[in-house]
């Protein structure tokens, strides 16, 4: 098992400790002599390294790594493990995907939501059953004050006017059961107009806008109806929206790269030059025999891409400009509370989905798979799920659960992965999706550099 992890990047060195997540910055010789779980002894290190450096500086530079084991600094034990072993803490519902619409108005290559039918039919959720789901959740969430709804599709702006009076009932009813409810939205950007805009900004806490970055690579992947590329469509559109967002007011560019544009970084700094502040870039999740997946061969590029992407934001820092990239946002501090750290994401027990027929799915990357439907929003009895055992599997399903999780140096970071590529590769929600976890611990290693960093540069300026 990795107790401690070690990367660097250009000319820095780093050293985590997994377990209690302190890091630090380290010199050569420091880096060299820390092994995963135990540090070299003087003989090994001599054997090793005995022509790079001198006795009495291994020698040193091990008795300052033993007083900070000895600190509890390096070398940490698992403070969590049994903690989480003895949890039987009531688990409470704080957000609901509702995919609004099956349908869209874009066929993209790419979708792992069959270009909206999600391998059923086209549809579109009416309001009845949007209240009667938002209803569950609200009855779901106990003392929790803050819940969300996931405005999703498909296209879900194809249902806006559905849109309108399920957010009027909300502000209707939050006061009623002391709820604070907070809409998001995901759009191709296709039906954006200043009315629709307006809108989003006034009533979105945070919007989601799909755009894979040069003109090239979206009008690649990113289809209409009539196969055309969707770029000079909706870029505009999206730069209008938001310049309309308030200060405070969340946004993203959320782009997919695939195997057809490893040199994504130009997609990111593309975004950049377009005055976007807040961009996200998703690997594509295919099956590994199509032409736009992912391979192991490709992962060489990949990380250098985020080395680029790195580089860049660090740049940032240096010259006071603000730019976010959605996977290297990291709390250093220990972030969310143990638990979440090792149940992922909450997926079929803190976070559901509702298709437009009412069927409820753990999440939405499972919907269209019948054997993940927990229940009916239309018949549920006491607002009881009609299968438990599902919901059971899900939260049970932490990192000790996960035998090649249980033994990585990310797993407090991740925790464990997406559930749902997890299954797709795996055919089951506790085996990693190999290139999935390579990707995720890159962009972790990037993270913890760039924070790190931006620590670094307060301090000097304080």
């Amino acid at each position: 098992m990795e107790l401690i992890h070690k990367f660097f990047i250009d000319d820095l060195r780093y050293v985590l400790d997994v377990n209690t997540g302190s890091l630090m910055e380290i010199d050569e010789i420091t880096y060299d002599v820390l092994g995963s779980d135990k540090p070299l002894t003087l003989n090994e290190a001599m054997d090793k390294f005995g022509d790079k450096y001198l006795k009495q500086d291994l020698d040193e530079v091990l008795l300052e790594i033993q007083e900070l084991i000895n600190d509890n600094v390096l070398y940490t034990k698992d403070m969590y493990e049994e903690k989480v072993r003895i949890n039987n803490e009531q688990e409470y519902m704080k957000a609901m995907c509702l995919n609004v619409v099956h349908d869209c108005n874009l066929k993209c290559k790419y979708c792992f939501a069959d270009e909206g039918e999600y391998k059923g039919k086209r549809e579109i959720m009416t309001l009845d059953v949007a209240k009667r789901a938002l209803d569950f959740l609200i009855s779901q969430s106990g003392p929790r004050y803050n819940i969300e709804v996931d405005l999703f599709g498909g296209e879900p702006l194809m249902a806006f006017d559905m849109i309108k009076k399920l957010v009027e009932y909300a502000r209707s009813i939050e006061k009623k059961v002391n709820k604070n409810i907070r809409f998001t939205l995901t759009t191709n950007g296709i039906l954006l107009n200043d009315e629709i805009s307006e809108y989003l900004n006034k009533n979105m806490k945070n919007i989601i806008l799909s755009i894979d970055g040069r003109k090239e690579v979206n009008d690649n992947m990113r289809l209409t109806a009539v196969g055309t590329g969707s770029y000079d469509i909706i870029i505009d559109k999206i730069k209008k929206l938001v310049d309309g967002r308030e200060e405070g007011q969340e946004y993203y560019v959320r782009g997919t790269y695939t195997h057809q544009n490893l040199d994504f970084s130009n997609d990111f700094l593309h975004l950049v030059d377009k005055g976007f502040k807040e961009i996200s870039l998703e690997p594509v999740v295919v099956k590994e025999n199509e032409e736009i997946s992912i391979r192991f061969e490709d992962l060489e590029q990949i990380y250098d891409e985020y080395d680029k992407i790195y580089r860049y934001l660090r740049d940032s820092i240096d010259e006071g400009k603000k730019v976010n990239f959605y996977h290297y946002n990291i709390n250093l501090q220990g972030g969310p509370c143990v638990y979440k750290r090792v149940s992922a994401c909450g997926a079929g027990f803190e976070y559901i989905a509702v298709t437009p027929s009412g069927d409820i799915y753990p999440c939405h990357q499972f919907v269209g798979k019948r054997e993940f439907v927990i229940g009916n929003i239309n018949s549920l009895y006491k607002d009881k799920i009609s299968e438990p055992q599902i919901i059971n599997e899900f939260k049970e399903a932490n990192i000790y659960k996960k035998e090649d999780c249980n033994k990585c140096w990310a797993r407090f970071y991740c925790s464990g992965g997406c559930q749902a590529n997890n299954h797709e590769f795996t055919n089951s929600i506790l085996n990693p999706y190999k290139i999935g976890c390579k990707l995720q611990k890159k962009r972790i290693e990037m993270a913890i550099a760039l924070k790190a960093y931006e620590k670094s540069k307060e301090k000097v300026t304080s």
